[in-house]
C-alpha cells in the first residue's frame, strides 16, 4: 500500500449491497472507490486494470464466482497479487476455507457492522491477515473433512521442516490451532513480542503473504489436525 488513500474495488452483485459499501468507503478520509463489478469475471478484469489495494469479494456472483476470482487475482503463480477480503453469510460459510485457499487475506460476514467492515480493509491494506483465532478454531472444527493432507503433503512436508527451526515449528503449529499471539505466548512461555518476530519469520521463510496462508498450509501437510 502507498502513502495515499486506500483503494478499493467493490464486487458484489447485488447492486444495493454494492452500492452500500462504496458509500461507506467513500465516507473514510483514507479511502478511495476506484470501481466497483458485478460478477467474477468483471472482477478480476477491473482489478487488473485498477490495482486496487483491496478487493472485497461477495462469494456468490454470477459468470465466474467469487472462489475463483480470488483465485485468480491472488492464489498460486499470481505475480502481483491484490489483496482480497472476502464477505459472507452464514448460509454459505463452507465456502470460506475454499476461498482462503484460493488466496484471501480474510473474511467477514456480511451481516458485520460497518466500522468493522471499514477496519477489515484497513487491516487488509496494511498487509495483515483478517482471522481471528476464535475464527480459525470455527472453522478448523466445521470443516475437518477439508483439512486433511493433500496427496503431496509428505514431500511439502518435509521441505517446510527442513526450512524452519523446531521453535518455528512450534509457533506453527499454535498459530494453525488458531491461538492468538498472547495464546502463543502463553503456550510456549515466550513474551507477544518474540511470537510476533517468529510468525514474521515464519511467513518469510515459507514465502507465505500472511497467517491465513500459514494456517492453510500447516493442515495441507499434516503439519496440524483438526480436533
Amino acid at each position: 500500500m502507498n502513502d495515499g488513500p486506500i483503494t478499493v474495488l467493490v464486487c458484489e452483485d447485488q447492486p444495493l449491497v454494492r452500492a452500500g459499501y462504496s458509500t461507506i468507503f467513500s465516507a473514510q478520509p483514507d479511502m478511495t472507490v476506484v470501481g466497483e463489478a458485478e460478477d467474477g469475471r468483471a472482477a478480476v478484469e477491473a482489478a487488473k486494470r485498477l490495482h486496487p489495494d483491496v478487493a472485497v469479494m461477495d462469494i456468490r456472483m454470477p459468470v465466474v464466482d467469487g472462489i475463483e476470482a480470488t483465485r485468480q487475482l491472488a492464489g498460486p503463480g499470481v505475480t502481483a497479487p491484490v489483496k482480497v477480503l472476502v464477505v459472507t453469510t452464514f448460509n454459505v460459510d463452507e465456502y470460506v476455507y475454499e476461498a482462503l485457499k484460493a488466496g484471501a487475506s480474510g473474511f467477514l460476514l456480511k451481516d458485520s457492522q460497518p466500522a468493522e467492515l471499514v477496519r477489515g480493509v484497513r487491516t487488509i491494506a496494511k498487509g495483515e491477515s483478517l482471522l481471528a483465532p476464535a475464527v480459525t478454531r470455527t472453522l478448523i472444527g466445521r470443516y475437518a473433512a477439508h483439512l486433511r493432507p493433500t496427496a503431496t503433503g509428505g514431500a511439502e512436508r518435509a521441505a517446510v521442516e527442513r526450512t524452519l527451526t523446531p521453535r518455528e515449528l512450534e509457533v506453527l503449529r499454535t498459530l494453525a490451532a488458531g491461538l492468538s499471539n498472547a495464546e502463543i505466548a502463553a503456550t510456549l512461555f515466550i513474551t507477544t513480542e518474540t511470537v510476533k518476530t517468529y510468525v514474521s519469520r515464519i511467513l518469510t521463510k515459507l514465502d507465505l503473504r500472511d497467517r491465513v496462508q500459514a494456517v492453510v498450509l500447516a493442515y495441507r501437510v499434516g503439519l496440524a489436525e483438526p480436533a
